[in-house]
């Protein structure tokens, strides 16, 4: 069965295509069929799989046009699908019926938050969602969890009844990664353990019993 995660977020340089990345990166490591499908304009998420470098674990890029139906090529594990901002709509509904989970990143900010609100809302609304058919989970984003913000944050979201899966620091890991192709998972684990610890909450939210890391 294919397992697949949608990324989004109504506003732009939320931590989508950070997430998406490295995301794809995680289950590129355990050795299952990744596609990573990008369907930002901007395309940054095409553009990081043209920078990695082949002696790393696969992921093939798929450029998804949302509105149009579309199936991950067979034999495929995992789908993840880097979503463009602005998503609404009849847009954001077909997207729904192709993915069994979302993500959505979000920094602890008024404004992020505010921006957020009627993109919670109308997730919400959707039958998919409603019918439990798709799950929902939040990121907090470049955020330390014992701040003043992210417990603002996590009033904002218990008005939806969304959780916060995890909370991801600000940290130069990510940038560095991401400018030669790589994610988290593809650096040693003496560079990003502490950075790997934030991800097994959500990891475990997406099904892995134990991150595959946690076992070497």
């Amino acid at each position: 069965m294919v397992l697949s995660v949608l990324v989004a977020n109504p506003k732009g340089g939320s931590g989508k295509s950070t997430l998406a990345t490295n995301l794809a990166a995680y289950y590129a490591g355990t050795g299952r069929k990744v596609m990573l499908g990008d369907v930002d304009r901007q395309q940054s998420s095409l553009g990081w799989l043209g920078a990695r470098p082949p002696e790393l674990p696969p992921i093939a890029g798929w450029e998804v046009n949302p509105g149009e139906p579309a199936h991950p090529p067979k034999g495929t594990d995992v789908v993840v699908l880097d979503s463009a901002a602005g998503l609404h709509g009849k847009k954001l509904a077909a997207l729904l019926e192709r993915v069994d989970r979302v993500l959505v990143p979000i920094q602890p900010s008024p404004f992020d938050m505010w921006a957020s609100e009627t993109f919670f809302q109308q997730l919400l609304e959707e039958k998919t969602v409603r019918k439990n058919r798709v799950f929902l989970g939040v990121i907090g984003m470049r955020v330390d969890a014992r701040t003043r913000s992210a417990r603002q944050l996590e009033a904002f979201l218990a008005g939806f009844d969304i959780p916060v899966l995890g909370w991801l620091r600000d940290t130069q890991a990510y940038v560095q990664a991401a400018s030669e192709g790589m994610g988290l998972f593809d650096l040693p684990a003496s560079r990003s353990a502490r950075d790997r610890e934030a991800w097994q909450p959500i990891l475990q939210w997406l099904g892995e019993e134990a991150p595959h890391w946690c076992d070497k």
